[in-house]
C-alpha cells in the first residue's frame, strides 16, 4: 500500500493531541485533514474521499457518536474511535455504532499509527491475480474483490466485519474462541474484552439478515465463541403416492 495515496480525517478537539497525531501520521506520508469539532468533520467528509477516520468520542457541536452514525449511513470507511472513557459499555457503544477500533486516552501516537496501518491493510488488500469467491447458499463472498452479497443484494461491511466473515467462513464447522477472533480480526495484541467480538458479530448478523435465534451461517457456541456453517440443502419432497 502506498501511504501517500491514503487520506485520513483526524477529528480531535484537543489541539495538542491533534497536532501530535497529525505529525506522526504525516511522518508516515499519510495525507491528514485535521479538524476540531463534529460539524467540521461532517463538512469535510461530505466534500472529500477519506480512506480512514480517526474520531474522538467527546466533541463540541456534534458528538463523535453522531458523527460515526452519520458516516455509517453512507460509507464503510474504517473508523478508529478515541475516547477518554474507560468503561466497557462506552467502548461497546462505539463498536456497535460501526467503529472498527478504539483507543483510550492517553495513548501512544506510535500505537495509533500501527493500528491505522493494520486497518488500512485490511481495507485495501494487495491485488491478487487469483480471484477467490466463497459461496454458501444465498451468501457470496468475493474475497479478492472485498464484496459480499446475500441473495444478489450487495451488503456493505466494515473492514473488521469483512475480516470476521472471511475468517469464519474459510473453515466451516471450526469453532473459534472470542480471543482467537480478536487476534485474527483485529490483527494485533488487542487490549479488549470478549464482548468486543460479540459486537462485531451482532453487526455482521444484522447486515447479513442472519437471525441469531435461528442462524443460517453464524452460530454461537455458548461459553466458547462462534462457528460458521454451510446451509443444509432442503431435501426434495417425496413424490405423492397415487
Amino acid at each position: 500500500m502506498n501511504a501517500e495515496t491514503r487520506r485520513i480525517l483526524l477529528v480531535e478537539d484537543e489541539k495538542a493531541i491533534r497536532d501530535a497525531v497529525a505529525a506522526y501520521l504525516e511522518r508516515e506520508n499519510y495525507w491528514v485533514t485535521p479538524v476540531g469539532d463534529g460539524q467540521a468533520a461532517l463538512d469535510e467528509f461530505a466534500k472529500h474521499h477519506f480512506d480512514l477516520i480517526i474520531l474522538d468520542l467527546m466533541l463540541p457541536k456534534i458528538s463523535g457518536e453522531r458523527v460515526c452514525r452519520n458516516v455509517r449511513d453512507t460509507s464503510d470507511v474504517p473508523i478508529i474511535m478515541l475516547t477518554a472513557k474507560g468503561e466497557v459499555e462506552d467502548r461497546i457503544i462505539g463498536l456497535e455504532l460501526g467503529a472498527d477500533d478504539y483507543l483510550i486516552k492517553p495513548f501512544s501516537p506510535r500505537e495509533l499509527v500501527a493500528r491505522v496501518r493494520a486497518l488500512l491493510r485490511r481495507a485495501h488488500p494487495a491485488e491478487d491475480p487469483q480471484r477467490e469467491i466463497l459461496e454458501f447458499g444465498d451468501l457470496s463472498i468475493d474475497v479478492s474483490g472485498h464484496k459480499v452479497t446475500v441473495a444478489g443484494r450487495e451488503v456493505d461491511l466494515t473492514a473488521s466485519e469483512f475480516k470476521l466473515l472471511t475468517t469464519l467462513s474459510r473453515y466451516p464447522g471450526r469453532v473459534y474462541s472470542r480471543m482467537e477472533l480478536v487476534e485474527k480480526v483485529l490483527g494485533y495484541d488487542f487490549e479488549g474484552y470478549e464482548r468486543t467480538i460479540d459486537s462485531h458479530v451482532k453487526n455482521l448478523r444484522a447486515k447479513l439478515g442472519d437471525d441469531p435465534k435461528k442462524p443460517t451461517w453464524i452460530y454461537t457456541v455458548h461459553g466458547v465463541g462462534y462457528r460458521f456453517e454451510i446451509p443444509k440443502k432442503e431435501e426434495p419432497a417425496a413424490p405423492a403416492q397415487g
